[in-house]
């Protein structure tokens, strides 16, 4: 009698494993959890990071630190403490660790202390720190902090009489760059460095001026000088893509200037020799898209050469190899993320694939890695069957090892669907194209599905085959899922990222329906069953698509630009336009943005359109989403607006609204398919 419930313990398993397991569904959402930030110590033996996932209550992410053995025992939350800790810096001895975590007050610096396992508040700032870093030997911590001004006065008021209930004061700027989608208003002030003692102390602000300091901050190996990238110029709010590399000394607050060329430099990491100065930058040409290149220079700022010529790929996050004799750095790949190392006379050896996992909605290149002294990585690893798991790459290895399974318990009892790359040849210039398709779980290639293209956004980034939380609900609702890197993507190269330079929307066009026309040949895509998404540069190609034919069953255009004209002048980067994505202001050269603009296409479209944008986007204001919705309505289209309240152009940052966008979309295109089994009811 006492085996009979292990038997049918045993028998359930069975039955369990032999069922068919449920697609990926809305409410998995909220049980997703992902590595961020992998922090590995300096002898290599632990890593912290931020495990990251969604609240379903309060409907936003959460993310604690949590700390664990690189061989994947001992993994434990860093404290007891239930809010959100970011930032992670281990000190330079490795026996504390350092960040940031948010309070009633508002954010303030924490340290860690391994050995004894307790934890204590540094700080009390009056805003939140970012770019923690320690000092070489431990003794200080330097962060960046904003410093408010006061804003511009036009008019006194008279002194309103006591109980009167005036109208609010008005909101007055004189600044450029006054606003930013997901931020609204910005309260005028800078951005400054500070200094303060890692056991405890009063912060002492080093920078000075009009000016923000922020980014990468990288100590001289004495501790005398900080060096950072800001814009110090007179016209710096119009030479908004220029940044320089500074030094300021910690005592005198004295600043130098080491670059001085028109273009972005930042990202300063000082050798551990203290005899030179990596950096990241470009000559700026001003055009759609430039390739960022690694640099070096004398620590006195003499000697500047590139080094990554020979690599035709955007390098990010630099960190020195312990003996000064190259950088470890990130760089995307036909839609992968990759680590490489380079040497100081530039060669390149890749040590790590599959970087990325933590842009959960769509499969956007992210993740970064950390390396501890005797080269052993720490890295952000994902697959497009699981979202940032944290992996090691040990020192001399070849292959990583995966150390956390966050999300086996939920993603072992989901069927995905299957991605799969696919290649195929432009039309236009016979170009090859990446794109990837993603089949509904438990796909039958003898029935017919319903064929959905989803355009990705920038326009210049990649997507990859990474995790993607709305390709797996696009799929799990029954739609093939196809997702194209179109020219003018990043991670081929910058000739081809550069081709949409003056001509946007242009053959990106041509390109994805040739990936469409290639899928209906592969046989897994059909004339009368296509669909179109996308959102950003996504929801401008899907509006470019259906003004251009009338293929597609029906399409969402999410927060689209409809028309460069008004778009260029009411978004939060009115001023990034000019000279990169098209020539002149637009009172200078109307038809060229008049050209490009999807509403000079509205009177071809027959294709049903729902339209999609946050109430809150300052990027693609409601303005432009209204203009197609209300042009559709007066050539009595089918069409319908939906608007989401409190979102912003990242309309998935909240989980529940991420779960709108794609319920709705799919709502709407069911509304149009045929799939196999209507057919067999005719």
């Amino acid at each position: 009698m006492r085996l009979f419930p292990s038997f049918i313990a045993i028998l359930c398993i069975a039955l369990l494993s032999n069922a068919q397991k449920p697609g990926f569904s809305y409410l998995d959402v909220f049980d997703l959890q992902y590595v961020q930030d992998p922090q590995i110590s300096p002898n290599g033996d632990w890593v912290v990071y931020r495990r990251m996932g969604f609240d379903i209550m309060k409907d936003r992410a959460w993310g604690n630190l949590w700390l664990i053995r690189t061989d994947g025992s001992q993994h434990q939350k860093l404290t007891s403490r239930e809010v959100s800790e970011n930032g992670p810096k281990w000190s330079p001895s490795g026996d504390r660790i350092a960040f940031s975590s948010s309070t009633d007050e508002g954010s303030e610096i924490y340290i860690h202390w391994v050995e004894t396992g307790k934890t204590a508040r540094l700080s009390q700032l009056p805003f939140a720190p970012s770019s923690l870093t320690w000092s070489p030997n431990g003794a200080y911590l330097a962060f960046s902090m904003n410093v408010p001004k006061s804003p511009p006065v036009i008019a006194k008021m008279p002194k309103k009489p006591k109980g009167a209930k005036w109208a609010d004061t008005p909101r007055i700027t004189d600044r450029v760059y006054h606003e930013a989608d997901g931020r609204g208003y910005l309260k005028p002030g800078f951005n400054h460095i500070f200094v303060m003692p890692s056991n405890g102390g009063a912060p002492r602000q080093v920078t000075s001026g009009d000016w923000h300091h922020r980014g990468t901050l990288s100590w001289a190996p004495n501790g005398s000088k900080i060096y950072f990238s800001a814009n110090r110029v007179e016209d710096w709010e119009y030479r908004f893509r220029n940044s320089e590399i500074y030094a300021v000394d910690v005592e005198s607050g004295n600043i130098t200037a080491l670059t001085d060329r028109d273009g972005p430099d930042y990202g300063p990491q000082v050798s551990p020799d203290g005899r030179y100065i990596a950096y990241i930058g470009n000559e700026d040409k001003r055009e759609a898209y430039q390739v960022r290149k690694l640099h070096l220079m004398n620590a006195d700022g003499s000697n500047k050469r590139s080094i990554s010529d020979d690599l035709d790929r955007s390098i990010s996050n630099i960190t020195w190899d312990s003996k000064s004799g190259g950088l470890y750095f990130n760089y995307d790949d036909k839609g992968n993320g990759k680590i490489g190392h380079i040497t100081l006379s530039g060669k390149v050896t890749k040590l790590a694939d599959d970087r990325g996992g933590t842009t959960l909605g769509r499969p956007y290149g992210s993740g970064t890695y950390s390396v501890s002294k005797n080269g052993a990585i720490a890295y952000t690893h994902s697959r497009p069957d699981y979202p940032a798991e944290l992996a090691i790459v040990p020192v001399k290895a070849k292959t990583p090892r995966k150390v956390t399974d966050l999300n086996g318990a939920l993603l072992d009892y989901r069927t995905l669907g299957k991605v799969e790359e696919v290649w195929y040849k432009s039309s236009y210039d016979n170009r090859d194209i990446q794109g990837w398709v993603v089949y509904p779980p438990n796909y039958d290639a003898s029935k017919k599905y319903p064929f959905m293209v989803e355009n990705h956004g920038g326009p210049i980034l990649n997507y990859g085959d990474r995790f993607s939380i709305e390709m797996q609900l696009y799929a799990a609702a029954g739609y093939v899922v196809f997702y194209p890197n179109a020219r003018g993507s990043t991670s081929y190269g910058e000739e081809f990222g550069n081709l949409l330079y003056r001509n946007y929307p242009g053959q990106d066009y041509d390109d994805t329906m040739d990936g469409v026309d290639h899928c209906i040949q592969m046989g897994i895509a059909h004339e009368d069953q296509l669909f179109v998404t996308g959102g950003s540069a996504g929801g401008i190609m899907t509006a470019w698509m259906i003004g251009k034919n009338n293929r597609f069953e029906a399409a969402v255009v999410a927060k689209p630009v409809m028309n460069w004209i008004s778009k260029t002048l009411v978004a939060d980067n009115y001023f990034g336009y000019a000279n990169t994505r098209y020539e002149g202001q637009p009172w200078e050269n109307f038809e060229h943005y008049w050209k490009f603009s999807p509403i000079s296409l509205v009177g071809n479209i027959e294709t049903p359109t729902m339209v999609m944008v946050g109430m809150n986007d300052l990027r693609t204001p409601p303005s432009e989403a209204k203009q197609l919705y209300h042009a559709l309505k007066l050539r009595k289209k089918e069409t319908v607006l939906v608007e989401i309240p409190g979102a912003s152009h990242g309309i998935a940052s909240r989980p529940s609204n991420l779960i709108t966008k794609i319920s709705h979309t799919v709502a709407w295109f069911d509304k149009y398919r045929k799939d196999s089994k209507d057919e067999e009811k005719e």
